[in-house]
């Protein structure tokens, strides 16, 4: 699995203090209403994520190809971890961010026994949404880049509404 630096447990590298959170707060994902949650993520905030190509991250095991290289997806899910370590310790209380748009290129192969490591960075914040541009190398080159959005949500609220979503007929 891969290993995340960032603030999320492991190596800290932004530094960056708790967003403030006004009192009513409207963050689910499809709620229209105005927001009140007031980021202060500033651009530039770093994340990272590495691992090590094994053979359950190749494109057969994944069923996303048949040649044994590192599968898009695998790389995909090393973005998100890469930019959940950028900002995840610095959102407040109870909230956390959810992935919501990924505009990805995947450049070049990597092989089984490689290591590989997404680094993903805060370029805005657009009220509830984080706009990150994104990279994966492995040892040798670019493997893919581009871009990543994720909203930050009220976890007990969207919890909520998906467990009234699972309880519709």
């Amino acid at each position: 699995m891969p290993r995340a630096h960032g603030s999320s447990g492991t190596t800290a590298r932004n530094g960056v203090g708790r967003a403030q959170e006004n009192a009513q707060d409207s963050s689910y994902l499809a709620d229209n209403a105005a927001m009140a949650l007031e980021l202060t993520l500033p651009a530039g905030l770093t994340g990272t994520a590495e691992m090590v190509v094994g053979e359950q991250h190749t494109a057969p095991r994944i069923g996303s190809g048949r040649i044994r290289v590192l599968a898009t997806p695998v790389m995909i899910n090393l973005i998100e971890a890469a930019a959940l370590a950028a900002v995840e310790q610095s959102l407040p209380e109870h909230h956390q961010s959810l992935g919501t748009r990924l505009d990805i290129s995947h450049v070049a192969a990597t092989p089984v026994g490689m290591r590989v490591r997404a680094t993903a960075e805060v370029v805005r914040v657009e009220g509830r949404t984080i706009h990150f541009k994104v990279r994966a190398d492995d040892e040798r080159e670019l493997i893919g880049e581009g871009t990543h959005e994720r909203v930050v949500v009220n976890v007990e609220r969207f919890d909520k509404r998906v467990q009234e979503k699972a309880r519709r007929d």
